[in-house]
């Protein structure tokens, strides 16, 4: 029998809670740790959709990358995921920047990964960068096909300020800001889902080109990933990527 302390306590071993951002809000923040588990959903967010999803599944458990509670609850309205949470008796178990800053298997780990970064670490430089260099030099263009591609984005922003890409850095999701940390390894170029635009104008003067994925493309990677982890060493769960939830952005 699985139950929430034990995939809590497997967490532990690669993101532990306690490597979280002081900011953040981490764990198991909705149900009880005894309760056993036999399906769990994983989602990067825990929307109503996905909550509901859970609920048709029969899942006990819904495991997520954003935390469900962030800011303290004032109010609870009947149709909100928290709520609807308590309503079905669904637990919610959710890493965040400890995922984030794992350095043997996070978010980053599985960003790097997928758009083919080899030695990727975590650098001393940035609150949250971790830093590889790509097989073959290319150019830039190129390096920015690969990633669309390898994130499955319907498009993505990217500069060419500098041709060629070598040295890569990657900060997922809201990791724009990390563009000087990304300058003062000598990156060729930031992967991240999120620049704002002072940032971008401070990466042009740097010289670093930006690849802007969306923040739900650069880390959603990590989903299947982490079913595979789990699924490996909890054979007695059916763990599941939530097909309800997505960001809904389109280009035109």
């Amino acid at each position: 029998m699985t139950t929430i302390k034990d995939i809590a306590e497997f967490f532990e071993g690669f993101a532990p809670t306690d490597s979280a951002m002081d900011f953040d809000n981490v764990g198991l923040l909705v149900g009880d740790k005894n309760t056993e588990v036999t399906k769990a959903l994983l989602s990067l967010d825990i929307t109503i959709e996905a909550v509901k999803e859970a609920q048709k599944l029969g899942c006990e458990l819904i495991i997520s990358h954003h935390p469900v509670i962030f800011n303290p609850i004032k109010r609870l309205d009947t149709s909100s995921a928290p709520y609807l949470l308590a309503k079905y008796g669904i637990s919610a178990l959710c890493m965040h920047t400890n995922l984030d800053l794992s350095e043997s298997f996070g978010v980053n780990i599985c960003l790097a990964n997928a758009i083919g970064v080899k030695n990727i670490v975590k650098s001393d430089k940035g609150e949250c960068l971790f830093v590889g260099e790509t097989e073959n030099e290319t150019d830039i263009k190129s390096f920015a096909e690969n990633v669309k591609s390898a994130l499955n984005c319907n498009g993505l922003r990217y500069t060419d300020v500098k041709k060629s890409v070598k040295k890569v850095a990657v900060s997922s999701g809201a990791g724009g800001s990390e563009i000087f940390a990304a300058a003062q390894v000598g990156a060729d170029v930031l992967v991240t889902g999120e620049i704002k635009h002072h940032e971008i104008n401070a990466a042009n003067e740097l010289c670093v080109n930006i690849i802007d994925a969306g923040h739900f493309k650069s880390e959603d990677i990590v989903i299947l990933p982490l079913i595979n982890k789990l699924s490996d060493n909890f054979s007695d769960v059916i763990f599941t990527k939530s097909k309800a939830y997505s960001d809904n952005i389109k280009f035109v």
